[in-house]
């Protein structure tokens, strides 16, 4: 059911547009003045606002001029009696999606908020849909780390100098390289990437630099490769460090002359592109190993972008967490789920070995199987859902003192699933809370925060009994 807000200071319309409106079962909120109408847009989830444009205390065009600042996808219908031309026009110029004249006419009414709330629809599918699409997400936190690697992206991004990526698996290499591309002059050309890690050696080059039909036993067709694919734009070679020392000369005379030459091909071809590069290796070890080409090495390390761990910039997390509560919530069309402060104080303590990644991964584990407020019990218990992220002997140890020492301190290993590993924490939890409260059923579903017809049906699910 959609939800709209009325702003108008006439309770007289207000009343009539709530009938009309209520009637066509929409969920409708009305308020007499534009001040509290943005408090009530701050908090509220609404879907479509009609406010009027001859208030008193705050103008219409001012409540949307505001609201579009604090909700800019909100779809706002300006209602006036004295409506003129000029006055639509400026509604519009301000981001109203319509205009209607009092006393409104039913039909027209109507219509226009069935439009208003179906464009409003629209542009969050459109942003769902891009954001899935597009792997350019916004570089969260605000730690000096981050903060060193936003603006060295700035300063470099507008020059072509080629920029080596360090860090560990998970880190956010990747998308330091797309913003490289997104604020660099190649930006309306194409960025092409390549993950040397997940290509055969033997298929490398011709993955690299095409090859010519003939050229060997499965080349049935001339292929193009990704260095003339990204002509005029930014080629990113993710994993560099696993790339084959035949593929890295050749990769070295492409840096270095500007030229590349089919597999099987004689013909050279002139190529202008971008080089990023990306490892998480240490490619001086790797020199000394015999792996690496030192002179390959010089000629990406041009400027250096050290991406940290996630453990090294714990303050950034609670940022990093919301961010993807915010978006995941909105993927599954649900409400956004709030971590209390306990909580997140746990999830900073976790190590973090799959970074940034393994980050995401459990918000969207914790989003599913946790109730509305995500605890630090429910951080504890799926944090390690057949090796993920360890919890470390001190968690552990909290968690099977929290399960009043039956059971929870076994290996991981006695559990065949994760399903197995939840129902049982769950259990023990349960258990734990209830006898800690002698068995008040409505005390200890207030305790952990959940309805108290759910407590009951997890006593029953997982057979528990109040002790004779």
């Amino acid at each position: 059911m959609a939800k709209l807000l009325i702003i108008d200071d006439e309770r007289a319309i207000r009343s009539t547009l709530r009938e009309i409106l209520e009637y066509e079962n929409y969920d409708v909120e009305d308020i007499d003045n534009g001040i509290d109408g943005l408090e009530m847009i701050k908090k509220g989830n609404f879907d479509l606002v009609l406010c009027d444009i001859k208030m008193n205390k705050m103008d219409g065009l001012e409540v949307l001029e505001q609201a579009q600042i604090i909700k800019p996808d909100l779809p706002f219908i300006m209602i006036s009696g004295h409506g003129t031309v000029e006055t639509a026009i400026e509604a519009s110029k301000k981001g109203a999606f319509d205009f209607i004249s009092k006393p409104p006419d039913l039909n027209r009414l109507l219509i226009t908020v069935r439009n208003g709330l179906d464009r409003g629809t629209l542009v969050t599918e459109t942003k769902v849909l891009k954001r899935k699409v597009s792997k350019t997400r916004e570089i969260l936190g605000e730690s000096e780390s981050i903060s060193k690697i936003k603006e060295t992206i700035e300063r470099v991004a507008p020059t072509e100098a080629r920029v080596l990526i360090t860090g560990a698996n998970g880190s956010g290499k990747e998308l330091v390289a797309r913003w490289l591309h997104e604020k660099s002059n190649r930006a309306d050309s194409p960025l092409i990437e390549v993950n040397c890690a997940a290509i055969p050696s033997e298929l490398i080059e011709s993955e690299l630099f095409g090859h010519e039909k003939g050229s060997f036993t499965s080349a049935v067709k001339q292929r193009i490769g990704k260095f003339e694919l990204a002509n005029g734009g930014t080629l990113f070679l993710d994993e560099i460090g696993d790339m084959s020392l035949s593929a890295q000369a050749k990769v070295l005379r492409a840096l270095q002359e500007h030229k590349i030459s089919r597999v099987g091909g004689e013909k050279e071809i002139d190529v202008n592109v971008r080089v990023l590069a990306a490892t998480n290796k240490d490619l001086l070890k790797e020199i000394e190993d015999g792996n690496f080409r030192m002179d390959l090495y010089h000629r990406l390390n041009v400027i250096n972008i050290h991406v940290p761990h996630l453990t090294e910039r714990t303050d950034d997390i609670p940022v990093i967490a919301q961010n993807f509560l915010d978006s995941i919530c909105n993927d599954y069309g649900m409400p956004v789920k709030k971590i209390n402060d306990s909580g997140m104080a746990a999830l900073q303590a976790l190590p973090w070995t799959g970074n940034v990644r393994e980050l995401h991964n459990m918000i969207e584990r914790l989003i599913i199987l946790s109730d509305k407020v995500i605890t630090e019990n429910d951080v504890r218990a799926f944090a390690n859902p057949g090796g993920g992220t360890n919890i470390g002997a001190a968690t552990s140890a909290q968690i099977a003192g929290s399960a009043n020492g039956s059971g929870m301190s076994s290996s991981f290993d006695s559990f065949s699933n994760f399903q197995d590993y939840k129902d049982h924490a769950e259990k023990e939890f349960i258990k734990f809370k209830l006898e800690k409260n002698n068995w008040n059923v409505s005390k200890t579903a207030d305790e952990i925060d959940i309805q108290r017809s759910h407590l009951y049906s997890k006593i029953e699910k997982f057979g528990l009994k109040r002790a004779e």
